[in-house]
């Protein structure tokens, strides 16, 4: 996926300011950022939310600006949000085949004769989902009774159920806790593997961006500083003094090599 001089404002506000990032095919891509540094604006531009001022977003040889959000989805991008959205009424397996809306075919034929040939194809790649977050002792839940952390793979799962090639999270750990932080983390490295996704990761906690990622974009108020590797992306001045505020002799914390 590459972006080029992506801009965007909301009145006299800057929001974007001719970013430009390339993710390559099967990579982790983490952006970081302090609030209100334009990583989720970011992400509403490629999930086709928002339209750009100025720009362009191409994924895989497609244009991407000026589709709406089913479009660019059946494209093959999928996304999770800040705030989990899900259908807290129906269960944890409805959920998760909602995703697959774009993949049924619509065959009158097996309609009549009642074949279910589409939906048994659907169920059997839900049930892999299932067992690859261990959603089992949840799939007839209803999501609104579930705890938070299972609410966050459901709605992770609910993604990948899309088949996606690009996969967009939006802060997939916040609100969890240590333990829940660090098998998301695992979960997430898996699934470049598993399900063969290019993902972008935004990310407040900087020790399990830099887990998982292969490379860091770093924004501040809408204007891209630093892009490379976990290690020189948190120790650049300029993301020091965004995070900070001021100029440091110590890095931002980062897992050692």
């Amino acid at each position: 996926m590459t972006i080029a001089n992506l801009s965007l404002s909301f009145g006299g506000i800057r929001a974007l300011s001719d970013v430009g990032l390339k993710a390559e095919d099967g990579e982790l891509l983490a952006i970081i950022g302090p609030n209100g540094s334009g990583k989720t604006t970011l992400f509403n531009c490629i999930s086709g939310l928002y339209r750009p001022d100025r720009g362009e977003i191409r994924f895989q040889g497609r244009r991407l600006l000026g589709l709406k959000p089913d479009a660019v989805a059946g494209l093959g991008v999928a996304r999770t949000f800040q705030n989990v959205r899900l259908f807290h009424g129906m269960s944890v397996l409805d959920n998760l085949l909602l995703g697959r809306h774009i993949h049924f075919q619509k065959n009158p034929f097996h309609a009549l004769l009642r074949l279910r040939s589409e939906e048994v194809r659907h169920r059997r790649f839900m049930e892999e989902l299932i067992e690859f977050f261990d959603l089992q002792p949840y799939r007839k839940v209803r999501v609104a009774d579930c705890p938070f952390g299972i609410q966050k793979k459901v709605e992770l799962g609910r993604a990948l159920a899309l088949e996606p090639r690009l996969l967009l999270l939006d802060e997939p750990i916040s609100g969890l806790t240590a333990e829940e932080k660090e098998e998301f983390a695992y979960r997430i490295g898996e699934i470049r593997g598993r399900f063969h996704v290019t993902i972008l990761l935004v990310e407040h906690d900087l020790r399990i961006a830099s887990k998982v990622s292969d490379r860091m974009v770093a924004l501040d108020h809408g204007i891209k500083i630093a892009e490379g590797t976990p290690s020189d992306v948190q120790s650049h001045t300029d993301v020091i003094r965004a995070y900070l505020g001021e100029e440091t002799e110590h890095p931002l914390p980062h897992p050692p090599p």
